[in-house]
């Protein structure tokens, strides 16, 4: 954010002086509107569906014949869901599950595609009812631009590249069985991934080894009939700034992207933790890890800059969001977790991360649109939930292609475990059509914080504004409860005098619309 970049020396003496235990009583945003600041990419709200779990079949897919009301298969809930908040781009099929998947597997009369047994997430047999075809008019019953991931690990260059002629082509032996399939014109792909997590479930290369297997890859994967594809190479897990170095070294001029996964956990040896149950602790050291993907994301920015100052090549996030233990009496291996206010937080802060690093990051991807890790939504048999995940995506619709407002906030910060640094308000802005959108954070559980903006140069007669809040940081929706976390109005913003004034309540998440 920019006033962590702003003001990273006063956040060391504030965070630090009396253990920064106390809320602030009072914040001043000073927005600074630049001519030169960069458009929020909508690409930045994108989502993530894998094969695993109860994602795709149950989560997104029901098929035609299913009681559960559907429009060719696809719940009709989840797909307004998606629509609500504008989804820009679905990554598919993995994941870890995309290198051992077998796109010829996915197409051609439902009755006939051979099953699959899902080694990566609890050895699930599934019988590829949703494939290629599904997928991609899944995307455009939504409106998101499809982000395919291609198997590099267990497939081959002949296989990938034909994906992509099957996609993409308008005449010639793939487009035929394509059109006998029943889809005469092509679909548009834009984002192909190639491989992913190759340091590991995607293959465990090298990055020397893997660079090189990119380099080939993406050679024999062609534009057809004016589709142009933004090739993304596998990036890095987190702290792994060596891959990022190799790649950009050795393929960076032949890729559009690269990208880079991170994850809000305590580790992955053991137990990750509740989902539901913590501490005041956890939850301060929750939101400390989650922004530490600023200082990493940088980092790994930095190295990019060394081979590419003019930042052709962008960088995805393309997994990220928090991930405990999976809730008891769930299937094993199928990452179910509940979504709290915590999630919720967890989110708005790394979004608001994701805002200030938009020159370089022109996609993130949440891990996963349903039923999986931090979702948008759990499905159970004919019922949906909205999570407070969806709910911040939602409140968050207004900065998507909207014009970045830098800006800086006097907060102080907190100390928490691990000597991680998390501030008591967190901010983004942005403006579109004439009109700002201000997203403000109070991390603070117990005290309130008075805000003022002065609007500058800002003409704004009017403002609304929503807010996300609950009684408990751990309160979640379920089946029974599905709206105990939900978004409501919020009247307690005013303008006066040429500043915006308003009363941030304690754990809350709060957007301002001003025109």
């Amino acid at each position: 954010m920019n006033y962590l970049i702003k003001t990273g020396a006063l956040a060391l003496i504030l965070g630090c002086a009396s253990a920064a235990n106390a809320a602030d009583k009072s914040v001043t945003v000073t927005l600074n509107p630049q001519e030169s600041a960069p458009v929020i990419n909508k690409e930045i709200y994108g989502q993530f569906a894998e094969h695993l779990g109860t994602c795709i079949y149950g989560g997104i897919w029901v098929g035609e014949d299913s009681p559960i009301p559907n429009t060719n298969g696809y719940r009709n809930d989840v797909l307004q869901a998606m629509r609500d908040i504008k989804v820009p781009v679905l990554r598919w099929p993995g994941g870890c599950f995309a290198d051992e998947y077998h796109w010829v597997d996915g197409i051609g009369p439902k009755e006939n595609r051979p099953r699959m047994v899902n080694n990566n997430w609890g050895g699930t047999v599934e019988d590829n009812s949703f494939g290629t075809h599904e997928f991609f008019n899944l995307c455009e019953l939504i409106g998101a631009e499809p982000y395919l991931s291609g198997n590099v690990g267990s497939g081959s260059v002949e296989e990938l590249a034909k994906w992509v002629e099957y996609i993409t082509a308008e005449e010639g032996p793939m487009a035929k069985i394509r059109k006998e399939n029943g889809r005469e014109k092509p679909w548009h792909l834009k984002y192909l991934g190639v491989g992913n997590e190759s340091w590991g479930c995607g293959g465990n290369f090298t990055p020397e080894f893997y660079a090189d297997a990119y380099r080939r890859y993406q050679t024999y994967c062609r534009n057809f009939n004016g589709n142009r594809l933004f090739k993304i190479a596998s990036g890095a897990s987190d702290y792994d700034y060596n891959w990022t170095e190799v790649l950009m070294d050795k393929a960076g001029n032949l890729m559009d992207g690269i990208s880079l996964h991170y994850y809000t956990t305590p580790g992955w040896v053991g137990s990750k933790g509740s989902a539901t149950k913590f501490t005041d602790d956890d939850y301060y050291w929750t939101l400390g890890k989650c922004l530490e993907v600023g200082d990493v994301t940088r980092k790994h920015m930095d190295i990019m800059d060394k081979f590419d100052p003019n930042k052709r090549v962008a960088l995805l996030v393309d997994e990220w969001g928090t991930w405990w233990d999976e809730e008891p009496g769930t299937v094993p291996g199928h990452l179910y977790q509940q979504n709290t206010m915590r999630d919720a937080m967890v989110a708005a802060l790394s979004l608001n991360v994701f805002h200030d690093l938009t020159d370089r990051v022109k996609m993130t991807n949440i891990a996963q649109i349903a039923n999986v890790l931090q979702s948008m939504v759990l499905t159970k048999d004919n019922q949906m939930v909205l999570t407070p995940t969806y709910y911040v995506f939602k409140m968050y619709v207004p900065h998507q292609d909207a014009k970045l407002i830098p800006l800086s906030v006097n907060t102080t910060y907190r100390k928490v475990r691990d000597n991680r640094l998390v501030p008591v308000i967190s901010a983004t802005a942005s403006e579109k059509d004439g009109k700002v959108a201000i997203s403000l954070v109070n991390t603070d559980l117990n005290e309130p914080c008075e805000i003022d903006i002065p609007l500058g140069n800002i003409k704004a007669k009017n403002v609304k504004g929503e807010i996300l809040t609950s009684a408990n940081i751990a309160d979640y929706n379920d089946f029974g409860q599905p709206e105990k976390v939900t978004l409501k109005a919020f009247n307690g913003a005013k303008i006066n005098k040429g500043s915006l004034k308003l009363t941030l309540p304690a754990k809350s998440i709060v957007t301002l619309q001003l025109d």
